[in-house]
């Protein structure tokens, strides 16, 4: 298949898959009835929008008051991972039909270059509006999608189960 066509469908389906969430976002929450399997399904389409915040985060966190907060971060976490793979595909396309640089990218793409997994990892795990960046970063540099997955995983799993936490400890203090 053709580089560039094969970069135009990687970047529609990532604007499919946002569209899709976006149109449904409302419905996100009524996911939660369905306990962790639910807060899976709203982490990975929380995370699957590129730029546009969906706070799925939120909902992890008012559900910890009912389920076990170490499961339910594991089974969010693994689930936002699965979700950011939609930039990381964003970024594959970019690259193959660019193939140059953004400028305003620079920073963010030398960090990676340099700490590789361990940027992903870190820039999963801290709660910030950059990893949607990081993820099309990674995947405009070729990085392996499963090193990518597996350090999104890491980092996100540890920041769930820290909100659950805080989230089950605090909200039953109320």
């Amino acid at each position: 298949m053709d580089k560039k066509f094969e970069g135009l469908l990687q970047i529609f389906v990532s604007i499919l898959i946002v569209a899709g969430v976006l149109y449904f976002s409302k419905e996100i929450s009524a996911l939660g009835d369905y306990g962790y399997l639910g807060a899976f399904l709203i982490a990975a389409l929380s995370s699957a929008t590129i730029i546009f915040p969906a706070p799925g985060w939120a909902i992890i966190v008012a559900m910890s008051t009912s389920f076990n907060p170490i499961l339910l971060g594991i089974f969010a976490g693994v689930g936002s991972a699965i979700g950011e793979i939609t930039g990381y595909l964003a970024g594959d396309g970019v690259r193959d039909i660019l193939n140059s640089r953004i400028k305003e990218t620079k920073n963010i793409e030398e960090i990676i270059k340099k700490y590789d997994t361990w940027a992903i990892f870190a820039l999963a795990f801290i709660p910030n509006p950059l990893f949607d960046v990081a993820g099309v970063i990674a995947g405009g540099l070729k990085m392996k999608w499963w090193k990518f997955l597996i350090a999104c995983a890491a980092g996100r799993v540890l920041r769930y189960v820290m909100l659950a936490l805080i989230g089950s400890f605090t909200i039953g203090l109320l």
